[in-house]
């Protein structure tokens, strides 16, 4: 089963449903890979826009890896009060399991930025600790 991870600033709810993909990973070859869908919803009084998205992607052995970028998945999307936006991206790890941290930067009508955090989410797979013998 898989948990859902959620995380409330200034209104904005994120949630995030990660999904372990077996067909397009290969243990074998050291390559881990996960579908996560989030959720961004305005719950909040004020129209807002996505500027930018900040990741800290942790693998199993501690090695961390920082992604920053515009938008997420080429979109800037704008949310009024009550409106939802949702987009499913995808993580590779080169070891079973790791972890994702992250945050949306937003602007609102009167251009004030400000930071929405996305809850951390584990990224697990099926495979967990294996013994080569």
């Amino acid at each position: 089963m898989t948990s859902s991870y959620q995380a409330t600033t200034r209104g904005i709810r994120v949630t995030v449903l990660p999904q372990y993909l077996t067909e397009q990973s290969d243990p074998d070859e050291n390559r881990y890979c996960w579908a996560y869908t989030i959720s961004i919803e305005n719950e909040g009084l004020e129209t807002v826009r996505l500027r930018s998205r900040v990741w800290k992607i942790t693998d199993e052995t501690g090695h961390v890896e920082e992604v920053r970028g515009p938008g997420v998945v080429g979109q800037t999307p704008t949310l009024k009060p009550g409106q939802q936006f949702q987009y499913t991206s995808g993580c590779p790890l080169p070891t079973p399991s790791g972890i994702m941290v992250g945050s949306f930067q937003m602007t609102n009508e009167d251009g004030e930025l400000f930071d929405v955090a996305v809850p951390a989410f584990s990224l697990d797979s099926p495979e967990g600790k294996r013994v080569v013998n």
